[in-house]
């Protein structure tokens, strides 16, 4: 029995076929399986832009193997266009909404079986979530990556514009340069050409098992695109027909091949959010030191942007995921499930990488761990979460006075402003899932540094998130965050904090006795939200826990 026959069989299911008919559906289609297609397709998305058309393609590629798709969409928020402004705490809350829009037009109206077409940062979550939840046929198409832009020379995306900006306050660069500069980075459809969060999902994802091998690094608008779109409708209806649902491919040992993956290109700090969300839709708990214990053992072997060189067409042309995996691949489980309806070692078994330098060996590697850590200490007892990678030697261990703002646009106005200095530890704090809320991103911040000249110079650290462009000793995600009553609430300016990320600590150098005064004089600061945000705040649970309403 198809999950469809319940609108579609029976005598009691008349009035259901009769609405039906007059969507197109004719007697011969009740006999398919019913498929949706989950599009995230926007107009004022980049990396959304083209998947109308990857939506058509899955559309006749499900019609080929005998199903019968029906579209619909989603929401979705560019990250880049929301962020330094209140925008952004719309993003992170917006992966629920995603989620949550899906499951009901899943249940309401008993799909057999679901291809999810998203790109961007947390719709991407948002649709896994939604497979992990409703545990059906599911098969995701992540929208590819955009070319990177030329710029005097140099291969640019996104980032270059956001860090040009500090270059222009310092005037290292003129503003008619970043207005060239800003007319060419981003040269068309497709998620920023880095290993940013979009590119860091997408590869996850392929990783766990749930897109096609060669999808996540393929282009946006490259042929090979629609090729794989193609393939992926004809895949869903296979997997319907077999019975295979989406948590015997989403398990805790594909999760870690998910995990490893990400450490081995250096991706987002934002992959541990959304691990450990997606997961926990599936029932499995990924405790947050999972990643540093992965980390560990998971040698760095992708110099990608933005701490290093590479982009998302020079992976993509060096062998992309598959290539990857088969480097790693005496650290993988190979007998997990993937969508093609093979386990991954039957999967990468033929793939070669074909480029040493873009992925290297084992043996070879840009760093011998992986790019994330996980510290913890009396700022972090509940951790905290730094791309080591990104990090110069000199500032793994830094010890600089605190100093300490509200909310993001204060930072930014003081960086801009050139009152920090060479040193400072900069301290951002309600800016986490309930203090936000939202756990805003804050690239701006990052970007003004780094433009500056002072990311091997100064620190950040925020109950907040980063930017997956972000580089330089930022540590985010600070738990319990500040309106928590975590010990970020009680730093004041001038105070000496201690970074350690060989050691794995974070440490506020201030007395015991005096943080006890400082707690019980401590009161929270009231903030009126209204709407979604007040829902979130209220619902949402820690960063270390995924800063997910279903937590």
């Amino acid at each position: 029995m198809q999950r469809s026959d319940l609108i579609k069989k029976g005598l009691e299911r008349a009035p259901h076929r009769a609405l039906l008919k007059a969507c197109g559906v004719t007697d011969k289609d009740f006999e398919k399986p019913f498929i949706a297609v989950v599009n995230s397709w926007t107009e004022i998305v980049p990396g959304h832009i083209h998947l109308r058309e990857l939506a058509q393609v899955v559309k006749e590629g499900i019609k080929e193997a005998n199903g019968l798709p029906f579209e619909f969409h989603t929401i979705a928020v560019c990250d880049g266009l929301a962020m330094g402004h209140r925008g952004m705490k719309y993003s992170l809350p917006s992966r629920d909404v995603i989620a949550n829009s899906i499951e009901i037009m899943i249940e309401a109206h008993c799909f057999d079986g679901m291809v999810l077409i998203p790109a961007c940062d947390e719709i991407v979550p948002g649709h896994l979530m939604a497979a992990g939840r409703l545990n059906i046929p599911t098969v995701a198409l992540t929208g590819g990556p955009m070319r990177p832009g030329s710029f005097k020379g140099k291969s640019v995306d996104i980032i270059d514009v956001f860090e040009a900006i500090g270059e222009v306050s310092r005037g290292k660069m003129k503003e008619d340069e970043l207005k060239e500069l800003e007319d060419c980075a981003c040269p068309g459809a497709g998620t920023c050409a880095g290993m940013f969060s979009a590119n860091t999902l997408a590869c996850g994802v392929e990783a766990l098992g749930l897109s096609l091998p060669g999808c996540a690094t393929c282009h946006a608008l490259d042929p090979r695109k629609k090729e794989i779109a193609k393939q992926t409708g004809r895949q869903i209806v296979e997997l319907v027909v077999r019975g295979i649902t989406a948590r015997r491919i989403m398990t805790y040992q594909a999760f870690q091949n998910w995990i490893r993956v990400s450490l081995a290109v250096a991706g987002s700090t934002n992959d541990v959010l959304e691990v450990m969300a997606v997961a926990r839709e599936c029932e499995i708990e990924i405790p947050l030191n999972l990643f540093d214990k992965l980390s560990r053992t998971t040698p760095h072997i992708c110099d990608m942007r933005p701490g290093g060189s590479y982009t998302l067409e020079d992976l993509d042309r060096a062998g992309g995921v598959e290539a990857i995996m088969k480097r790693l691949e005496p650290l993988l489980d190979l007998n997990c499930l993937t969508v093609t309806g093979k386990a991954v070692g039957d999967n990468i078994a033929k793939a070669k990488v074909l480029d040493e330098e873009v992925i290297r060996p084992l043996h070879n590697p840009v760093h011998p761990t992986g790019g994330l850590a996980i510290l913890y200490g009396n700022l972090a007892p509940e951790g905290a979460v730094v791309k080591q990678t990104a990090v110069v030697e000199g500032m793994l261990k830094f010890k600089g006075p605190a100093r300490v703002f509200e909310c993001e646009e204060d930072a930014l106005r003081a960086i801009l402003g050139g009152r920090i200095n060479k040193g400072d530890v900069v301290v951002i704090r309600y800016e986490g899932p309930k203090g936000g809320p939202g756990m805003r991103e804050m690239l701006a911040p990052t970007a003004a540094i780094c433009g500056l000249g002072l990311s091997e110079s100064v620190a950040l650290i925020t109950d907040g998130r980063f930017s997956g462009g972000t580089r330089g000793p930022c540590i985010g995600h600070l738990s319990p965050e500040a309106s928590g009553g975590g010990l970020i609430a009680l730093v004041e300016e001038g105070d000496s904090i201690f970074i350690n990320i060989p050691e794995r600590t974070i440490t506020l150098e201030v007395e015991e006795t005096e943080l006890n005064r400082r707690h019980q004089a401590w009161k929270p600061p009231q903030r009126k939200n209204t709407g979604y945000l007040r829902q979130y705040e209220w619902n949402t649970s820690n960063s270390n826990k995924g800063a997910s309403i279903s937590g």
